[in-house]
């Protein structure tokens, strides 16, 4: 129940980041208000000592030489060990507090962003890259926990600290505080010039400089293999090295340039208090009374401004820590605001599986052209029609319309007559079964990779999904066969081989629809035959009865069989129609075939060869072996 409390409250963005920050604690931001409370009084009570230091030096002073008249000071000394003792239970109890507090907060905000990331538009992962956002779910989440558990009630105690240290300062003897003064307020002086203006900007540009290295880092060890087999370094992949030079300048530029003067001089004037206040002590000992009042007035400012480093220092590292916390909640929350795909109020169920585009327009987010442009056409229940084109023709962004990674513009993209957006979404994704370019497997086994499109498949149907996806030899040459968890022991596969494990779920699915864009992308000729022997299983269901399959392809003769093919060229249905009508009609259909035909019969021959071969004879035509789609 605190959970879920937590979790439906919203933080709102007018608020005071903190408090924005401690929504996410649900009921028990409580105990953050508790914990910096007894962390101020626990700083209060530290003084205790110093007091009781006081005392036993005034009448030492005052009893000198006769020391035994000072019969108080083992009594000052046991109230000074209880006021430590006191202390230290005090704020011990206080962290106690605000730990449990900050870990149920960093929890909460890990799984709001998580769960809000589950109902996200699948088209947003696109355009948000893994890395940048675990940094953002994890790391974010990380860096408020040391704000919550440690620097709020330190800054709780510090501004007690202050208060008491102005308080004390002018009991004594005020011209003593006065001087003991000075060093805080030109600390303070210092604390405002460099975490003011320029401070705030500065820590937004170094939140935004972590975040782009730790994505363009991830890209880099992702493409280890790239920058290996080119024997190049660090430097070929220019995103990565561009991201640390620009964090090294930012932070070098910031310290030297900015900080390093107010840091010092910050730095030395706490340190040494008691510079400040010889010389005052100097001038004003010849004019005192009572010299040896004065003088226990001294033993206890002297004493006492050991406490002036510690004080600011805590005063510098809670102004850097809530300016990482603000950074940290604005991007927590610039997640939580990703648009995500709700159910509509009163959802429509579909008459069929048939796909009808109607009229549909869609632009990607800093895009200043369409991705589809008034597309129109249909895939009838059962059918198969293939989506081709030049690269950039729209044909993958179509694809994705269906199972809504994207809600078009406008238009409709409707399923069985009903827009996708009219439908439960639980529903569109339960009728769709998509295999696109990017394979994902997890480090689990290869029967779970599988049964995670059927979580309560048994093993027999995921075995029957993995036979009918022609997975048998994958499944021969594992150590440990289906229950061989990918990546351990060398139990890598080739991009074919995870192609079919793709249509594996799907077939396990055994949804009526089925999204393709370009399955056969990262297939030798081996793995693609066996593809198209999956893709005509996939495209019939376990009653026999055809599926409706939308595809995309770049291999023509994937398509060539299909009940209709439509041509994608710039965002525009350029042409629809069968192979055969295509061919016909002699537009950009016919003259990627003709390309396409021209490629495969192209083959590599050596100077010597070519110059063997008779004037006027063309080169033997490689043989090739023609899929098509059931």
């Amino acid at each position: 129940m605190e959970g879920q409390a937590a979790a439906d409250a919203r933080p709102n963005k007018t608020a005071h980041p903190v408090g924005r920050l401690l929504a996410f604690a649900g009921p028990r931001r409580a105990l953050t208000y508790l914990g910096c409370v007894l962390s101020a009084i626990s700083m209060l009570v530290s003084f205790g000592p110093y007091v009781c230091i006081w005392f036993a030096a005034r009448d030492l002073i005052a009893a000198a030489p006769n020391w035994d008249a000072a019969t108080d000071i083992a009594t000052y000394g046991w109230w000074a060990l209880g006021f430590a003792i006191a202390s230290i239970a005090l704020y011990f109890i206080g962290l106690m507090c605000t730990h449990l507090a900050a870990f149920r907060c960093a929890s909460n905000m890990r799984k709001r962003a998580t769960e809000h990331l589950m109902h996200a538009g699948l088209g947003y992962f696109d355009t948000h890259a893994s890395g940048a956002l675990r940094r953002v779910v994890d790391g974010c989440a990380l860096e408020t926990e040391g704000l919550l558990a440690h620097k709020l009630p330190d800054t709780a105690g510090s501004i007690a600290m202050i208060a008491g240290m102005f308080a004390l300062f002018f009991v004594f003897d005020w011209r003593l505080g006065v001087a003991c003064l000075v060093p805080v307020v030109v600390s303070l002086a210092c604390m405002f010039y460099m975490m003011g203006g320029r401070g705030m900007d500065f820590m937004t540009r170094y939140m935004e400089s972590l975040v782009k290295m730790n994505k363009t880092g991830t890209e880099y060890v992702r493409g280890i293999p790239v920058v290996k087999v080119f024997q190049q370094t660090v430097y070929s992949f220019r995103a990565f090295h561009d991201a640390i030079e620009e964090f090294t300048v930012l932070a070098q530029d910031y310290a030297v340039k900015w900080c390093q003067t107010p840091q010092a001089l910050s730095l030395t004037v706490i340190s040494a208090a008691a510079a400040f206040l010889v010389p005052v002590a100097v001038l004003l000992a010849p004019g005192e009374t009572d010299l040896a009042h004065f003088a226990a007035n001294f033993a206890f400012y002297a004493i006492f401004s050991a406490v002036i480093p510690t004080a600011m220092t805590r005063v510098m590292f809670m102004s850097d820590a809530f300016q990482s916390a603000t950074d940290a909640v604005n991007r927590v929350e610039e997640v939580l605001a990703a648009p995500v795909i709700e159910a509509p109020l009163s959802p429509r169920t579909p008459a069929d599986n048939a796909i009808r585009f109607n009229d549909v327009t869609f632009t990607y987010e800093g895009s200043g052209e369409p991705a589809l442009d008034h597309v129109s056409f249909d895939v009838p229940a059962g059918a198969t029609v293939a989506l081709v084109g030049p690269s950039g023709g729209g044909k993958t962004t179509a694809a994705s319309l269906v199972p809504r990674f994207w809600d078009a513009d406008s238009g409709h993209v409707l399923v069985g007559g009903t827009d996708v957006r009219d439908m439960d979404p639980a529903d569109l994704m339960g009728r769709v079964a998509f295999v696109f370019q990017a394979n994902r497997l997890f480090s689990q086994s290869i029967l779970e990779n599988v049964r995670a499109a059927r979580p309560d498949a048994t093993r027999e149907q995921v075995m029957a999904a993995l036979e009918a996806a022609q997975c048998s030899d994958i499944i021969a040459k594992l150590p440990n066969g289906v229950d061989t968890v990918y990546g351990t022991d060398g139990s890598h596969l080739s991009g074919g081989e995870a192609q079919r494990l793709m249509l594996a779920r799907a077939i396990l699915k055994d949804a009526p629809i089925v999204v393709l864009d370009e399955a056969t992308a990262f297939a030798d000729p081996e793995n693609e035959v066996k593809i198209q022997a999956a893709f005509k299983r996939l495209a019939r269901g376990r009653d026999g009865s055809p599926r409706t399959v939308l595809m995309v392809a770049h291999r023509l003769s994937t398509v060539r069989n299909a009940d209709k093919i439509v041509v994608l060229n710039e965002g525009c249905a350029a042409e629809q129609g069968t192979h055969e009508e295509l061919l016909a009609a002699g537009g950009l259909y016919a003259r990627m075939w003709a390309d396409y035909e021209k490629a495969v019969s192209w083959r590599i021959t050596s100077a010597e060869q070519s110059s063997k071969e008779p004037k006027g004879t063309e080169p033997h035509r490689a043989e090739r072996v023609e899929g098509s789609v059931a």
